[in-house]
This record gives C-alpha cells, sequence and structure tokens, in this order.
C-alpha cells in the first residue's frame, strides 16, 4: 500500500436533521480517524453519495432512512450502512432497515462504546449485490414448494401438479398469509409457460382510478398526465401468466373487461380505439368468500365461474402445525444468510411456543416473527407478540386431578380427529380388499395422499393398529 492510500481520508456520511446528533457523531468519529461529512435532509444524503465514496453511512432520518436506502438498494447497496432509530422501534424499523440493504442499526439513545461495536460489525460483513439475493428467492420457489410436508399441502401439491399442465385459470383461496403467491408461482413454473413472463397485480393495493390503466395500459392523452402510450400488465405477461392477487377487491366496473379478456385473450388500452390481442394465463387469488360476494352482488357470477375453473385452497398454518418447525428452520437459514447476520439455535421452549402459537398471519406471521428474532438476535422470542394459551383453572377438592393429567380441549379435540380419520381410512381398506386405488376414490382423496396417511396412521393389511387392538 503506497502513502497516498494511507493518507486517503475515510469519509463518513452523518445524515441526520438533528443538529446536536450531527454534532456529537462529527466528535466522536472524528477522534476514530473518520472525515465526516453531514447531510441534513435525504436530497442531501442522495447528492453527497452521487459525488463522493463514503466508507461509512450512519442515517439518522426517520422514514427518509428508508427511502434512502431503497434507491441505495437500486445501485447495488451501500458499504457500512448503519441505521440510528429509537429503541421503541426496534423491532418494525430494525426489520426493515435491514430488510432494505443496511448492515446495522443503532438504537438511540446509545454510548460510543455502543456507536463503535456497531460499526466495527458493519464494515465487518460481506458485501453482497441485491440482484443476486432476488435471483437467489427466484431459485428458492420449488425449495418452498418441498417444504410442504403436512398432508393437507401435499393434496395442494397435487393439484398444482395437475392444474400446471392445462392452460385454464385457477383461483386460488385461503386466509391472508397462507401462502397463495407461492401456490400461483408453482403453477406458472409447472407449466410450459414457465420460460414466459409471470406478472403479478394486487388489486387491492392499486387505487381504482389507476388499476384499468396498470391492467390494460393507455394510450397517450387518453387522461391528464398521460404524456405517452404506457403497455399493461396483460400485455407484458403475453404468452406467459398474469397473477390477479386480491380479485376479490376488483372494481365492478373492472370486472365485466377482465371477462371480455378471459372469452376472447382482447381489449383496448384506456383512451385507445383499436383492440390489443393477447396470450395469458389468468391465476387469481382471494382470502374472501367470492360466493358470498356473488350472492350480494358484488361479484360478477359469470366472472366467478371464469376464474373457478381449477380451485385450490391453501389452508392456514394452524390447521398443519407440523410444518412450523421446518418452515421456522429454513427462514431462519435463509434470513440469517440474507441479513449477513450469525445462525441463531432456537431453544426447545421458543419452538413449542411457536407450534402453540394460533398464527393469524399464517406463513407470513411466521416469517416476519423469525425475521425479528435475527435482526434483534431474540431466541427466546421476548420482542415477538406470541399468545400463550390460558392456563387451565385450578379445581379444588378431593377429586382436583394432577397437573400432569391436565388436558387442553384443543387435544383432545385433535387427537378425537385422528382417530377418527384412521377408523374412516382402515373402514375404506377393509370395504375394498385394501385395493388402496379405490379406497382414495372411497374417501375423496388423492392416491397419494391415502399412501401418506396409511404410513403415518402406521396401517398395515391384516393388523388392526386402533384402540391398542391387534
Amino acid at each position: 500500500m503506497d502513502a497516498n492510500e494511507v493518507m486517503k481520508p475515510r469519509l463518513a456520511l452523518v445524515a441526520t436533521s438533528a443538529s446536536s446528533t450531527q454534532e456529537y457523531l462529527f466528535t466522536v468519529l472524528s477522534g476514530w480517524g473518520y472525515e465526516p461529512v453531514g447531510a441534513s435532509s435525504l436530497e442531501y444524503a442522495l447528492r453527497g453519495m452521487a459525488q463522493r465514496r463514503f466508507v461509512l453511512s450512519l442515517l439518522d432520518l426517520g422514514p427518509g432512512a428508508s427511502e434512502l436506502l431503497r434507491r441505495l438498494k437500486t445501485q447495488g447497496g451501500s458499504p457500512g450502512a448503519i441505521v440510528v432509530i429509537a429503541d421503541a422501534d426496534a423491532g418494525e424499523r430494525g426489520v426493515e432497515a435491514i430488510s432494505l440493504g443496511a448492515d446495522d442499526f443503532l438504537l438511540r439513545p446509545f454510548t460510543p462504546e455502543d456507536l463503535e461495536n456497531v460499526i466495527e460489525r458493519a464494515l465487518a460483513r460481506p458485501r453482497r449485490g441485491w440482484e443476486r439475493v432476488a435471483a437467489d428467492d427466484r431459485m428458492r420457489l420449488h425449495e418452498e414448494v418441498d417444504l410442504w410436508r403436512s398432508a393437507k399441502m401435499i393434496e395442494v401439491r397435487e393439484i398444482i401438479e395437475q392444474a400446471a399442465q392445462v392452460d385454464v385459470t385457477v383461483l386460488i383461496s385461503g386466509e391472508t398469509g397462507t401462502g397463495k403467491d407461492l401456490v400461483a408461482r408453482a403453477v406458472h413454473d409447472a407449466s410450459v409457460r414457465q420460460s414466459g413472463p409471470y406478472v403479478k397485480v394486487n388489486c387491492a393495493a392499486v387505487p381504482r382510478e389507476l388499476l384499468e390503466s396498470e391492467l390494460f395500459g393507455h394510450e397517450r392523452g387518453a387522461f391528464t398526465g398521460a404524456h405517452q402510450l404506457k403497455v399493461g400488465k396483460f400485455e407484458s405477461a403475453d404468452r406467459g401468466t398474469i397473477f390477479l392477487d386480491e380479485i376479490g377487491d376488483l372494481h365492478p366496473a373492472l370486472q365485466g373487461k377482465l371477462l371480455h379478456v378471459l372469452q376472447d385473450g382482447q381489449f383496448s388500452r384506456v383512451g385507445g380505439r383499436s383492440t390489443v390481442k393477447v396470450d395469458v394465463r389468468v391465476l387469481a387469488a382471494t382470502n374472501q368468500d367470492l360466493e358470498q360476494a356473488v350472492a350480494g352482488g358484488r361479484f360478477r357470477e359469470d366472472l366467478y365461474y371464469r376464474l373457478n375453473v381449477i380451485q385450490i385452497t391453501v389452508p392456514p398454518l394452524r390447521e398443519r402445525p407440523e410444518e412450523i418447525p421446518v418452515l421456522t428452520e429454513y427462514f431462519m437459514q435463509r434470513y440469517s444468510q440474507l441479513f449477513r447476520r450469525e445462525m441463531l439455535r432456537l431453544p426447545a421452549e421458543s419452538m413449542q411456543r411457536l407450534i402453540r402459537h394460533r398464527f393469524p398471519g399464517n406463513v407470513r406471521e411466521l416469517e416476519n416473527m423469525v425475521k425479528r428474532m435475527i435482526v434483534l438476535g431474540d431466541p427466546l422470542l421476548r420482542r415477538s407478540s406470541i399468545v400463550e394459551p390460558a392456563a387451565p383453572v385450578a379445581e379444588t377438592g378431593p377429586s382436583r386431578a394432577p397437573k400432569s393429567a391436565t388436558v387442553s380441549l384443543k387435544d383432545i379435540s385433535r387427537r378425537a380427529a385422528q382417530v377418527a380419520e384412521r377408523e374412516a381410512i382402515l373402514h375404506a381398506l377393509e370395504q375394498t380388499q385394501w385395493n388402496r386405488v379405490r379406497a382414495a376414490k372411497l374417501l375423496e382423496i388423492s392416491y397419494r395422499a391415502l399412501l401418506y396417511k396409511i404410513k403415518d396412521a402406521g396401517l398395515e393389511r391384516g393388523r388392526r393398529t386402533l384402540h391398542g387392538q391387534s
């Protein structure tokens, strides 16, 4: 290393609108051999980063820090990016900052030792391009599908495989956060259109007055602000697949136009006179009961039947708790790598708390919980909103059972359901002389699902395994 390199100043960006914070950070950083450069707003911070190369960036701009990280992310990120946030905001803002490419975050109030430790960690992290991260995420789609190991999700996988072979519309239903978008992507990736574009539109996220233009495009001069022709999502998805998420929120005025596209494969742009013809497969998803919406006049009946050629229902996570450990492990590995954090060891007590949790937000809630756990270094789930089951009410008197004999109603119901299911399977097998193809039809489940259930129940021909009988 030559003398010029040794003398090269180590520039540190201090982006904060608080003059007292800036003065304090200038003093500390200067004492450590950095050359601080101040920026009091998002605009000045962006301008500074465009003109100079910083080895360190301290971002204390509130929501502006997130916007700065979003812009830097498109340029490949920024070395040594640290977001300063209040301790009360550590959960959500810490996860958001790391997700957007920050190397670390610093909780306010902080000491010089806290600052020094965070800087050391941030500068020690290996650089990773966000383009590669996005590509890796796409490559993981099939890996994620392989995580579906419960009997219910095995049936979903079978329907995905069957639906992928036929070029018809598919309606995916299920609660928010169950993974409907993942199901849609899996259908596309297993179909003959896999090499074509895959375009997703959230019908609830785009304002109604803009959604028509978003879906079908517009001509120049079609409305105020339409300075040039815009190609819509349907044209972008030509020879591929379009996924319409939250289709139940589609405005009635657009339902008719969508029906026309499904029938004829053609439409007109907003403000246009000519007809655009496309070859697009439509997948749609909803967390609403569309049959009720049809009955209430909020959704067109003819459109519902056009969309519902094949239906895939994704069960909530609480109905497949056996997947929670493997999903947790997967998310921990994925986000430890993505956030450049050390892999945590989850105590058995924490895993049991996760398994007992009802997860109203389903897989998405579990994923976000793991993100917080990794970013905050919180394997004991102190900062996670896990609702513990209510403790059983203590009884008084001589008839009180010992604590070890206490069983929840949920456990009783689950065990009763398992026994009933095994009895039904065994009865069907005996009725068909153990012809498993006929038994599957009798039970109205797939052959593969029946094989899984037979193995899971430990059933063997000529031997009863229920209620301890042999």
